[in-house]
């Protein structure tokens, strides 16, 4: 594929105006909501085939969030895309302000595997609410999706408005080399940090969603038995390869045994004594990160799980417990389902431990107690919170989902997404009726008189 044909014929279609009108985009959504439903079967299938995806799991967590994503920019598209009146100083009066969301142009979108459908198309339905055009570059490590999403776009829109483009590493450098007018990421923090540079170059804004070690404090006060199940459905959905899985849990010594048996209770509640065979448990996405798990499992003492395939890459879901802060597994994202466990002596030791780490994409908090709650909220930077459950705050187009630092910029879903992909456009129109002199030289004003004018007209 011509990457510079293909950018230069949607610059030229944007160029045209059609995407800017309401209706178009909201008719685009429309299509795009159709099309989703009518490749639901392929979709489905592909997801399986790259991740062992079930079809309940796979459509819970990929397809019926971009569905909801769909419906809810075309029901508030309007209100979103309605310039916002601004006061404007006495100083310039007769006149109005207000802010403009324009499109930025041509978007790059760089989605990566492990939700190869959400990932890719939340981003795309903010884009064209916004109405940009869009290219969309899925991941080469799913090749079943990126096949099926390729072939749902080509039959549902015109290349020079939406082009999903397929291909490995040297695919998304050539991309990046690219001046586009807005690039969206999501992937590892040193593939964005290459993201980052690149567009650096030519000076193009930039929306990174990374990772992190997402940590999970529980406390003493916490209900052990709940907060077991939600951390066990939180860190082992899609066998753990979720960038806001938890990745380690600091615990209370004081109920860190009972903690562990419960969370031991929980996994084989959700999968059976033999997890291998269970329809609900998805599989390592490639051989490389399976071989790079199986090197995490010496880093403690084996609670539960650490039995692996190679074959059929899959690996259990496993808590390891004994576990030292300097363990290879304490020192990267785990991406993958094993959960250390580490025990602390307060809320304190756990508060100054997460201190002298990167900020995380999300924070997780276990307890009864608002003093404690709000203590961590203060004390602590993270991209988002969900306290007493884990990455449920990531559902839904209410609360903006972005990380912080190491674990990215900027944020997204619902508004945030349309907000991502708009240019907010400060506009002043002046009446034409007056033409007040004391502007224009000469002066006629002392600086005094100035002064007390300003005060007045710019104060307010």
């Amino acid at each position: 594929m011509d990457f510079k044909t293909v950018i230069s014929g949607q610059r030229t279609y944007f160029q045209t105006g059609v995407t800017r009108p309401v209706e178009f985009r909201r008719a685009q959504l429309r299509k795009l909501l159709l099309a989703l439903e009518s490749f639901e079967p392929a979709l489905l299938g592909a997801l399986h085939q790259d991740l062992g995806k079930s079809a309940c799991e796979a459509y819970a967590s990929e397809l019926g969030l971009v569905q909801g994503e769909i419906r809810h920019a075309i029901r508030h598209l309007r209100a979103w895309a309605k310039p916002q009146a601004r006061r404007t100083p006495l100083l310039l009066w007769p006149a109005r302000s207000f802010i403009r969301p324009d499109p930025y142009g041509v978007a790059l979108i760089m989605g990566p595997w492990n939700y190869p459908v959400q990932l890719l198309l939340l981003p795309l339905v903010g884009a064209m609410a916004a109405g940009n055009c869009a290219v969309l570059k899925a991941s080469e490590s799913a090749p079943h999706t990126s096949a099926v999403l390729a072939r749902l776009c080509d039959a549902t829109f015109a290349k020079e408005y939406i082009t999903v483009v397929e291909g490995r590493r040297d695919v998304a450098e050539a991309l990046l080399r690219l001046n586009f007018d807005t690039i969206f990421f999501t992937g590892s923090t040193n593939v964005g940090r290459i993201v980052l540079a690149k567009a650096a170059e030519e000076l193009i804004p930039v929306t990174l969603e990374l990772g992190g070690k997402c940590p999970c404090l529980v406390c003493a006060d916490a209900p052990l038995a709940t907060a077991a199940r939600r951390i066990a459905w939180g860190k082992f959905l899609n066998a753990g390869q979720t960038c806001v899985a938890p990745d380690y849990v600091l615990v209370d010594r004081r109920v860190a045994a009972d903690f562990t048996a419960s969370l031991i209770e929980a996994i084989r509640s959700f999968y059976g004594d033999e997890p291998r065979p269970s329809l609900d448990y998805s599989r390592i996405i490639n051989r490389q990160h399976l071989d790079r798990l199986r090197g995490y499992l010496g880093s403690g003492r084996i609670a539960c799980g650490g039995q692996y395939d190679v074959d059929s890459l899959f690996m259990a879901p496993t808590v390891l417990t004994d576990v030292p802060v300097d363990a290879p597994v304490m020192q990267d994202e785990i991406f993958g389902p094993i959960l250390p466990v580490l025990e602390v002596a307060s809320i304190e030791e756990a508060l100054t431990f997460l201190r002298h780490r990167p900020a995380p994409l999300a924070l997780y908090l276990f307890t009864r107690d608002r003093a404690t709650e709000h203590r961590v909220l203060m004390e602590t930077r993270s991209g988002g919170v969900a306290i007493n459950d884990t990455v449920s705050h990531i559902i839904g187009p209410h609360l903006p989902f972005g990380g912080l630092g190491k674990s990215g910029m900027g944020a997204y879903h619902g508004q945030a997404t349309f907000d991502c992909f708009s240019h907010q456009r400060s506009v002043l129109r002046r009446s034409l009726a007056l033409d007040p002199k004391m502007r224009y030289p000469p002066q006629r004003l002392t600086i005094t008189a100035l002064k007390r004018i300003y005060r007045v007209l710019l104060g307010r």
